[in-house]
This record gives C-alpha cells, sequence and structure tokens, in this order.
C-alpha cells in the first residue's frame, strides 16, 4: 500500500509538472503573438537617450500601478529611477544598460511595463504581481547612452567597478540592491553579433550566464536557482530561435555587478542580446527579450523552474566567437608572381556620425577559414581577385559624382572616384563607390586590418565587386546592396 501511494504521488507530481509546462508555452505563445499590442513605439532604433525614457517614465509616476523614485544621479547630473509594482513576497530586481551601447533590453523593459498596464492579460498580470514585487532601473548609465558607448563619463566600466563603487551609477546599483535584498537579479545587456553558438554556423542571438560566486565556480542553492532558471527561458526561446542561445563562460570576475550580486545573495541571471540575422536594430532582438523576461518572472511567481535540473545547464552550448558578417571562400590572389587561395572575412562596423552612423567594413581576418561562419557568405572558388581602379576623370564636387550611373563605374573594375573639393566633415557617401583626394593611391594587397575594396573576376569577366566590405552581384545589380562607401581623405 505505501508503494502505490508513492507511486500515486509521483504521477500527480509528474502530472502537475506537465500541466504547468503545458500551461506556460500557451503563455509564452499568446506573449509572441501579442507583443506588437505593447511595443512601446516612441522607441524605435538602438540609439536611444536618456531624454527619450523621462517622458515615459513620467506616465508611470502618473499610473497608480507603478511607484516611481529617483534613487540616484549619473555623473553628468542624470536622474536614475527605480520603477516598482507588486505585492508579493518574492522580490525581483532587474537593471539595463549598465553599458551606455547596450539598449535592447531597455526597449524590452518599457515594453513590458506596458504589458503590465494592460487589460488583456490582467488575470495572468494580477497572479504575477501578487507572488513577486518587480523592481526595474532602466539605463544604469545614461552619459554612457548619451554618446552611445559602452563606458561612464568618467571612462570606466561600470560593471567592473563592484568592489571600489567609484562612480556614482554603480553605488546606486549596490544601495538598491543591499536595499531590496532581492531573491531573483536580472542583469540586462547587449553583447557582439559576432558571437555564435559553439561548433553552429548560428548566432548567440541571446545568452545567459548564472555567474559564479567564487574562483571554484561553485553551485549553491543562490546560483543553483539561477541556473534552473536559465534552464527554463532556454526552452522557451527554443521556440523562436533554435539553435541560436548560448552560455557565457564561467570564470569567476570578482569585481563584475554579475558575480557579486550572485555571492550577496541574490541569484543573478545575465542576459546578453547578440545579432540575428537582417535584424540591425535589434528590433526582433528587444521582442525576445520581452518574451523572455516575461516568461522568466512567471516562472518565479508559480516555482516551475524549480522542476529543471542543473545538468541541462551545462548542456547549453557556449558562446564561441566564430562570425563574420560576409564570408568569401576560395578567392585566387596573386601575391610576387605566386597564385595563394584566401578565405576572407569581412565585418561591417558601426563608426558614430551625430545621431547616428555608418560602416567603415574591415578585413577581420583571411588565409583558411574554414571552421568560421558568416552571417552571408559565398564560395568563390575560381575567382581571382582584382584591385579597384581610379576613375580617370577628377571631379570637382560630390554632386558631379552623385549624378554618375554607379553600375557602369563598377562594371568597368573602378571602386574609387577622385573628387578636388571634399565635403567638411562628411566621411561617406551613400553610393556604391568611394570618393577620394587627387593624388589617392590604391592599395595593392589584401590586409586583415584593412578596408576591402576589390572586384572578382572568372574567366576574365568582373561578376562581383566589394565596396567598402558590402558584395555586389554585377549581374544581378542593386545599388543599395552598399548600405554607404566611403570618403577617403
Amino acid at each position: 500500500m505505501k508503494n502505490l501511494q508513492i507511486i500515486l504521488l509521483v504521477l500527480i507530481s509528474c502530472t502537475c509538472t506537465l500541466n504547468t509546462f503545458s500551461q506556460d508555452k500557451k503563455f509564452i505563445h499568446q506573449l509572441w503573438e501579442s507583443y506588437p499590442d505593447y511595443i512601446e513605439n516612441s522607441l524605435k532604433h538602438r540609439r536611444i537617450k536618456h531624454a527619450d525614457i523621462i517622458p515615459l517614465i513620467a506616465k508611470l509616476k502618473d499610473n497608480d500601478r507603478f511607484k516611481v523614485q529617483k534613487v540616484g544621479e549619473s555623473i553628468e547630473g542624470r536622474d536614475l529611477f527605480l520603477i516598482s509594482t507588486g505585492e508579493g513576497d518574492i522580490d525581483v530586481f532587474l537593471w539595463s544598460q549598465m553599458h551606455g551601447d547596450e539598449s535592447t533590453a531597455t526597449m524590452a523593459l518599457f515594453d513590458i511595463f506596458n504589458f503590465l498596464n494592460s487589460e488583456r492579460f490582467a488575470v495572468e498580470n494580477k497572479d504575477l504581481l501578487s507572488r513577486l514585487n518587480l523592481h526595474f532601473l532602466p539605463m544604469l548609465n545614461p552619459d554612457g547612452a548619451e554618446v552611445f558607448q559602452r563606458r561612464n563619463a568618467l571612462g570606466i566600466d561600470v560593471n567592473r567597478d563592484a568592489l571600489r563603487l567609484q562612480s556614482p551609477e554603480a553605488k546606486t546599483l549596490k544601495r538598491i540592491r543591499d536595499s531590496l535584498d532581492a531573491d531573483f537579479g536580472f542583469n540586462l545587456h547587449d553583447q557582439s553579433k559576432y558571437y555564435n553558438a559553439e561548433t553552429t554556423d548560428k548566432p548567440a542571438t541571446i545568452s545567459f550566464l548564472a555567474p559564479a560566486y567564487n574562483y571554484e565556480k561553485e553551485v549553491n542553492e543562490v546560483r543553483g536557482n539561477a541556473m534552473k532558471l536559465i534552464v527554463s527561458m532556454n526552452r522557451d526561446l527554443q521556440q523562436f530561435i533554435p539553435g541560436q542561445v548560448a552560455k557565457y563562460n564561467d570564470d569567476f570576475e570578482p569585481r563584475a555587478f554579475g558575480d557579486n550580486i550572485q555571492k550577496w545573495g541574490t541569484s543573478a541571471i545575465l542576459i546578453e542580446s547578440g545579432g540575428n540575422f537582417n535584424d540591425p536594430e535589434k528590433q526582433e532582438i528587444r521582442k525576445l527579450n520581452f518574451v523572455t523576461i516575461l516568461s522568466a518572472l512567471r516562472s518565479i511567481s508559480n516555482a516551475s523552474y524549480e522542476k529543471e535540473t542543473l545538468e541541462d545547464y551545462q548542456k547549453i552550448p557556449e558562446n564561441d566567437s566564430k562570425l563574420f558578417d560576409l564570408k568569401l571562400t576560395g578567392l585566387e590572389y596573386d601575391l610576387h608572381g605566386e597564385k595563394y587561395i584566401l578565405d576572407l572575412g569581412i565585418n561591417h562596423h558601426e563608426v558614430p556620425s551625430g545621431n547616428s552612423y555608418y560602416y567603415r567594413s574591415q578585413i577581420a581576418d583571411q588565409g583558411d577559414l574554414s571552421t568560421n561562419f558568416g552571417y552571408s557568405g559565398l564560395d568563390l572558388s575560381g575567382y581571382k581577385i582584382l584591385f579597384g581602379k581610379i576613375h580617370p576623370k577628377i571631379f570637382n564636387t560630390v554632386s558631379e559624382v552623385e549624378k554618375l550611373e554607379p553600375g557602369s563605374i563598377l562594371s568597368q573594375g573602378y571602386s574609387y572616384v577622385r573628387v578636388r573639393t571634399l565635403p567638411g566633415k562628411k566621411n561617406f557617401i551613400n553610393l556604391p563607390v568611394n570618393i577620394v583626394r587627387e593624388n589617392f593611391k590604391t592599395p595593392t594587397r589584401i590586409n586583415v586590418g584593412g578596408n576591402p575594396n576589390f572586384f572578382l573576376s572568372k574567366n576574365g569577366n568582373i561578376r562581383y565587386a566589394i565596396i567598402n566590405g558590402f558584395l555586389i552581384d554585377l549581374v544581378k545589380f542593386d545599388p543599395h546592396a552598399v548600405k554607404n562607401a566611403l570618403i577617403i581623405r
């Protein structure tokens, strides 16, 4: 009889777990499908500033569902706010943009505020907020956000200031963490788009970490709960980005906030937003943040994460760094009378320009890149590299060049056009051809770190152009394939 009772209890437990997972899966898909109803449309691009979120925080102040407190100031005097909602016994603390150029989660937090204020999920929200007490600190580093840089106005990495606590931003984060003594903490970041999920060609669109709290990387209950929650979040994300979730190496960093917050007794979950296909402004990844954070909060509220195993955390692939924006394979390259085969990995780097940016591409690596991958790529075996030529005519102004037919210029092997009067401070042009000074000398070698501008020919016929690192098919000519070319002085 006793054995039968045990079997029945196990069956009931398993049934309850399956029901919970089934309900959670349904909820996650509802979040995904209804996301357009909650997106904060005033935040449309990554380069958001403090001034962009102040009106949104002011609206929350006028909403009885939220409590808004000024909790500090940045070095340059920008206000830091803590936004709280809920009346449960479990405290959850979420902070974003401790690095000023990592804004994906900040946008998602304001989408989440809209969701928590909605009526469609009123029953679910009521249940969630009856169990949880949520505290959000969006844009911890507003001075860095102002110029879209990682570091704060002092020039330090706030995430390496957990011990010295020299910056006011770090002091605020530590004080709030200690005041709340939160059960869970979400450290929300962006990571390089060049990370891939280990051994695969897929970008690590979302990466997680349950940071270590000591050099031995021990797992206590606090860290174990973070690991189990990450397992739950990973399962949810696999429905939308299969194979595109990874985890960070968990080497202990004694100066980092995540590691110390874990040590101080809050289960810390690091979420890193990486790259995704055709999502330069990271709006799809913003949606993934929205879904995975809300799914995690639900898992905390119903304690479903407790059913997960630490072994499943270890099964999540680690971040690797083997992605390029463009990978070209098998190119023929002549040097000093000898023929060589080169693979090229090209990355499109963003350069700030006012409130926006332009691209200056670089050859990131060359040689045998068979273990690397690309967001886009092309096998060009049999194609020969030809260096771009300078157009024979010297133009007076850039506006004269803009009247030319770029397809005709490129088909003749010209990648540079000389102009007598170069524009003031502008360093790029929205044409698929580079603008250069009168005495410009063309490159004669392919070098790592160089700006790629060349043509690819087969059997004497030029088929492709590489302008500022962007690939153009001259047979199916698309002038917009090049985001911008450069003005080279």
